[in-house]
């Protein structure tokens, strides 16, 4: 094996030490956006370049061993077990050069809407809710909900959450990278509270993932394109703002998109929320239309552009939560519930590197 095979990755140690030759300038450090971004694609080249060194270290171990093995016997004994780290080491640094998702250092924005089931459906979302605020207590992420919509009953009928991550986390941990798996419907099959036959029933709730953007820059907004409704908020989420007109509903005239916020008191913060959400969806989509555009381009099975897929249930007369794209099944609905989704996710993980490891062999 030798450097030119693992070609790819020079452009990407260059980039490693241009960034690394930013971040000695005092003049970046004034500059928090700057900066921001920059420690994140330092961070994100890091395992690669790490991986690179490793490989080329073991490979001029395994060079030199080789030509001394002819005067000395000594180091003949070393040519196997450098062999062997060496395609150990060319293997991790092949699964780092695999392309990655541009979006996995970003933090999120987490819809879920109840769906068919009525009160049913939006206690699961609440559920659910809870599930994603509890899983990012336990990986140090910060969480801010910007709107919800509250059922009769404590559920909800929709729900917007930002997920952040504190500081700069290393490549595949960012909210992105764990919950960009997510999306679909979850199926819940239980007694529902307003059930006094005590027949389990089946419902469903939709989970909508999408990256939250740096720079709001980064999806420019015409005014003109925009409708402004204001309104006054309403429902148990409102009722300690519903004596002034603070909601705000955008519409974005050119997609029909349509986003309201409502839990702020102040009509300028609903607003912002509001733009916040409409430019990670307009984002989304405009990613989502270029995977489908690009018929060469792999779609992952465990990700798929398709809303409506069915992706897990939770079936809770068993205890049991089953992933129906990776096969993942456990008996542990509780302990997920409670936020100890990492098994669930890393088998979405997982299943998402094996495609994109096979689809790299293949091309």
């Amino acid at each position: 094996m030798s450097s030119s095979d693992f070609a790819s990755a020079l452009p990407l140690l260059a980039e490693h030490a241009d960034i690394e030759r930013q971040l000695a300038d005092p003049a970046v450090h004034g500059d928090p956006s700057a900066l921001k971004r920059l420690n994140k694609r330092y961070a994100a080249l890091g395992p690669t370049v790490a991986a690179y060194r490793a490989w080329e270290r073991v490979s001029d171990d395994l060079d030199t061993a080789r030509e001394l093995a002819a005067e000395d016997a000594s180091f003949a004994e070393e040519v196997p077990g450098l062999e062997a780290a060496e395609a150990q080491t060319a293997e991790h640094l092949r699964r780092q050069l695999v392309p990655r998702d541009p979006d996995d250092d970003r933090d999120v924005i987490l819809e879920v809407k109840a769906g068919e089931g009525g009160e049913e459906s939006a206690l699961f979302a609440g559920d659910l809710v809870r599930m994603y605020l509890r899983y990012a207590e336990r990986r140090g992420w910060r969480t801010e909900i910007l709107d919800t919509t509250a059922s009769d009953l404590g559920g909800y009928k929709d729900a917007r959450v930002a997920i952040q991550a504190t500081g700069t986390p290393i490549p595949g941990e960012a909210p992105w990278a764990r919950l960009k798996y997510e999306g679909g419907v979850h199926r819940v099959q239980r007694v529902p509270v307003t059930e006094s036959q005590g027949r389990i029933h089946t419902s469903a709730a939709g989970v909508l993932v999408m990256p939250d953007l740096d720079d709001p820059g980064e999806v420019e907004l015409d005014p003109h394109d925009l409708k402004v409704d204001v309104f006054r908020s309403s429902g148990p989420g409102g009722q300690s703002v519903n004596t002034t007109d603070s909601a705000v509903r955008l519409t974005h005239l050119p997609t029909g998109l349509v986003v309201s916020c409502q839990n702020e008191k102040s009509q300028l913060q609903n607003k912002e929320s509001a733009l916040r959400v409409l430019r990670a969806r307009l984002h989304q989509i405009a990613v989502e239309e270029a995977q489908a555009a690009a018929s060469e381009q792999r779609r992952s099975q465990v990700r798929t552009v398709d809303r409506s897929e069915r992706i897990r249930t939770y079936n809770f007369p068993e205890n049991r939560i089953a992933d129906h794209r990776t096969g993942y099944k456990a008996y542990n609905l509780d302990h997920v519930l409670d936020g100890d989704l990492d098994p669930v996710v890393q088998s979405a993980v997982d299943a998402d590197e094996a495609e994109r490891l096979a689809h790299v062999a293949d091309g």
